[in-house]
């Protein structure tokens, strides 16, 4: 999966070749749901041995456009998952203590601790982009961010730390009927708030700086994939393949018990 929708390092993310619809090889929803739950299966494993190795870390960064599925991608592929093992980040507007301190200060505080698994709900990247299309900061400070979050990438990964970033590839089209979806559901109405809509007409200055930025931040040590997102069961199946991929990689192990305990029988 992970050779499907990579961003190779030094290649540009060409976004506008690929398909949000693209369904990677998957004949039909039900064979979705049926590898997904194999995958969710084997990633309870893994990460129960993570956890007990408790020497290395995963970060999973979810990016997207508004309504991409970020939460839901959260929702679906985590199911099943220790939660004392795993730590959901979502990163919003910096508070006032955050923002007296540099713009990644709050990130590295949050980062997954050795055993954990974590997730960031938007992250360090909206330093970029969103700051960049909102007019937030000049040029001259966003445009110098993309090397800061490489170094400080590479710093993670040295540390332990395996970062998985994923770009969930959304269409215009399929934006519009989810956010309209969110306006007319009374469940999802919590969801929208009107600065969706000034974030929709900038679509085409969102989808420019993503473009760069996957472009100048897709490393060896940390590379981007696209997972098209426009049929959540495909996205699903593509972000939990490539944690699967990722944890069979790291190959984590159940370290072995602090005393010979061979033969012990427990009293009655």
């Amino acid at each position: 999966m992970r050779e499907r929708l990579i961003i190779r390092p030094g290649e540009p993310a060409r976004l506008q070749s690929r398909d949000a619809r693209d369904g990677l090889g998957l004949e039909d929803k039900s064979e979705g749901k049926e590898l997904l739950e194999e995958l969710v299966e084997e990633m309870a494993v893994l990460q129960n041995r993570l956890w007990a190795e408790s020497q290395r870390s995963v970060l999973l960064v979810l990016q997207g456009l508004d309504a991409s599925g970020k939460d839901g991608t959260i929702r679906s592929v985590f199911t099943g998952i220790n939660p004392q093992g795993c730590k959901v980040v979502s990163f919003t507007a910096p508070s006032t203590l955050e923002r007296s301190h540099d713009y990644l200060w709050r990130v590295h505080a949050a980062c997954p601790g050795r055993g954990q698994i974590g997730i960031f709900n938007r992250s360090h990247y909206e330093d970029v982009v969103t700051v960049r299309v909102r007019g937030l900061a000049p040029e001259k400070v966003w445009r110098r961010r993309a090397q800061h979050i490489n170094d400080f990438e590479r710093l993670l990964t040295n540390e332990g730390t395996t970062i998985i970033k994923v770009y969930l590839h959304l269409s215009k089209d399929e934006q519009r009927e989810r956010l309209q979806e969110r306006v007319d559901n009374p469940e999802k109405r919590w969801k929208f708030q009107t600065g969706d809509l000034a974030d929709r007409a900038l679509w085409d200055d969102y989808r420019e700086a993503f473009e760069e930025t996957l472009t100048e931040t897709s490393t060896e040590w940390a590379p981007w994939h696209v997972v098209p997102t426009d049929r959540n069961w495909v996205r699903n199946v593509a972000v939990a393949s490539l944690l699967v991929e990722t944890l069979r990689e790291l190959d984590p192990k159940v370290p072995d018990p602090a005393e010979n305990i061979a033969g012990t029988v427990v009293p009655e």
